[in-house]
């Protein structure tokens, strides 16, 4: 079977340049621990795909390998970081593919690209073998999964590469799945209510239980994770360019992350009295932190861990946006990262989620947006814009944490969407 790789994996005689000018001089030595497990199950393995540079953005887009566009439409870009393999499977090239995920890097770019993908439990694969861009960062860690065409596909290569079984149940009777639509700091376009909403209603068809519920743990959990992520000032990622130059977008999130805490009041205040609500609530939420700042940061991850506990005794699977919007246009990711807050929960609890098409864009989805100052709403309005027939995915986050049984429900909750 040919497969693809996202470039952050070493492949022996290849190169992982991370997009960085810098990096391309030196091949990989040998393959990583993915790729022996997929060369040992039969798979070819027909290169890497592209991504963003240093893996920093939802856009695949660097200065080493030029831009990745979506299969479907060449103006908007296939999302990211494991943007080039969800365009590789898209477009037919590839069956399967093995990406990362951190903040939403293997859901996200399935949403954009019409295909379904997996983020697997750390203790499934962990990073298995990828290069580390922030080896200082250790609350939360990027985990391997896989992006296929179909949900069986997804079955199939996990249970070859060591996951759960490729069988799976027959409906989804007596499931109690919570579900909500929310987006976190940006109202989710007409299509992805729309979307969450036909997936509850085939989940229910399917014979589960389905409930609506409010999204604020979610939302919750997405400013911690992005607290944490931020927590060292963007210094291992900067460091990651030795003498190179990042590109503008990247170079922007890095200065940003890089602002004293005790210049972001202001610059909070300053930016939600001009109406700039969702950068101000940024500001605020992160930022370099001490040593002693990270342990709160834990303590808040313990207590809002807590939260979870509970919903979990009352559900076993969550169904949800993956993002706030279709598939973006080239250039816009930076601004827009906000967009994928709803992926964050599964990545900061360890969590296995999955993301799976759900339907596209119609006409009568591109406006409806309310009217507002903040830009990045206006961005997400002008995204919504021109977007008929774009694809929309549902997330599907499973709250069992037992080896395998929580991929093996989320896949099975996938699979009943996909079919219905």
């Amino acid at each position: 079977m040919p497969v693809s790789v996202k470039e952050c994996f070493p492949v022996q005689g290849l190169v992982t340049t991370l997009g960085i000018a810098g990096r391309c001089t030196t091949a990989d030595s040998a393959d990583a621990a993915i790729v022996t497990r997929l060369r040992a199950a039969g798979a070819l393995i027909i290169g890497k795909a592209n991504v963003p540079q240093a893996m920093f953005l939802h856009e695949t887009d660097n200065p080493v390998w030029g831009q990745t566009r979506h299969p479907t439409h060449p103006d908007r870009n296939p999302g990211g970081s494991s943007g080039g393999d969800a365009a590789l499977v898209a477009a037919g090239v590839v069956p399967l593919a093995v990406g990362t995920d951190l903040a939403g890097s293997i859901r996200q770019p399935a949403h954009a690209c019409g295909i379904a993908g997996i983020m697997p439990r750390a203790a499934t694969f962990g990073a298995a073998g990828s290069f580390d861009t922030m080896p200082h960062l250790q609350l939360v860690r990027a985990r391997a999964g896989l992006l296929a065409a179909r949900v069986a596909d997804l079955r199939s290569g996990l249970a070859a590469l060591g996951g759960p079984s490729a069988a799976g149940a027959a409906d989804l009777q007596g499931l109690r799945i919570g579900w909500f639509t929310d987006c976190g700091p940006l109202d989710p376009a007409a299509a992805i209510r729309r979307g969450v909403r036909e997936a509850a209603a085939k989940a229910t068809t399917a014979g589960a239980v389905v409930t609506e519920i409010q999204g604020t743990l979610w939302d919750e959990a997405a400013w911690l994770h992005l607290a944490i992520l931020s927590a060292d000032g963007g210094r291992d990622v900067r460091s990651l360019f030795a003498g190179s130059r990042p590109v503008p977008e990247v170079a922007r999130l890095l200065r940003l992350a890089g602002l004293p805490r005790w210049l972001r009041p202001p610059l909070a205040a300053i930016a939600a009295a001009a109406g700039r609500r969702i950068e101000a609530e940024a500001l605020r939420a992160t930022g370099p932190r001490s040593a002693a700042a990270l342990q709160e940061l834990e303590q808040a991850r313990v207590e809002l861990h807590r939260t979870l506990t509970a919903l979990s005794a009352s559900f076993d699977a969550i169904l949800c946006p993956v993002s706030a919007v279709p598939a973006m246009r080239h250039g816009t990711a930076g601004r827009l990262v906000v967009a994928a807050a709803p992926c964050l929960a599964a990545n900061l609890f360890d969590l296995p989620a999955g993301a799976v098409p759900v339907t596209t864009v119609r006409a009568d989805e591109e406006t409806g947006r309310p009217q507002a100052r903040d830009p990045v709403a206006r961005l997400a309005a002008e995204t919504d814009r021109e977007s008929r027939g774009l694809p929309v995915g549902v997330q599907v986050v499973g709250l069992h944490t037992e080896p395998h049984a929580g991929e093996q429900l989320v896949l099975d909750v996938m699979a009943a969407i996909e079919r219905a």
